[in-house]
Parts: structure tokens; sequence; C-alpha cells
């Protein structure tokens, strides 16, 4: 098992409708990401400067961040855009973090 954390930036004014998109995932990306070995996942808001910070376990060489090739993925970003900071392709601005503790 792996853990991959990243961040990312959500725009000003915008929790509530991200939480409210989360709330309702759709069940095809679920299991898409699911499909991947992807569990334990969180995603966590720093209100001071709208930036998101998830976490995800993985059982396999894949995590979330490495399905944009995939329609149901390009959709979601499509339809999570006009709340994050996105690249040119609609994906979230995406930085991934280095992990320098850990409890266990």
């Amino acid at each position: 098992m792996k853990r991959f954390a990243f961040k990312m930036y959500l725009k000003p004014g915008m929790k509530a409708e991200y939480k409210k998109r989360h709330d309702e995932l759709w069940p095809e990306l679920e299991a898409l990401i699911r499909s991947t070995g992807v569990f334990d996942y969180s995603i966590f808001l720093d209100e001071e400067t709208n930036i998101l910070f998830g976490v995800q376990k993985q059982d396999g060489e894949q995590s979330s961040q490495d399905l944009g090739g995939n329609p149901i993925v390009q959709k979601w970003w499509a339809y999570m855009a006009d709340i994050m900071e996105t690249n040119p392709d609609n994906s979230p601005v995406t930085i991934p973090l280095d992990e320098v503790f850990y409890l266990k």
C-alpha cells in the first residue's frame, strides 16, 4: 500500500459548491477511481488559503491523478472547472506533496 498526497486550489467562495458536488459524486467516477486500487481518499480545505489538500491510499501503482485520459474524468474536470484553478485541458492545477513524516 502506498499513500499519495497533493494540493489543488479552490476559487474563493466555492466551499459549499465544492462540497455539494463531491457529496453527489458520480457513481461511475467513484467506480473508476476504486478500480485503480485507490481507497481511503480524503480532501481537506484550508479556508485561509483556499488550498485543497488531498490524500489517498493506493493498492497498486496508479493514483486518481493517473486517470486523465478517461472520458469520465475529463467530463468531471469540465464540471469542476468553474470553481477550481485549472490547466488549459480543465484538469485541476495539482501539486504532488512529498511525505516528510508518517506515524504508524
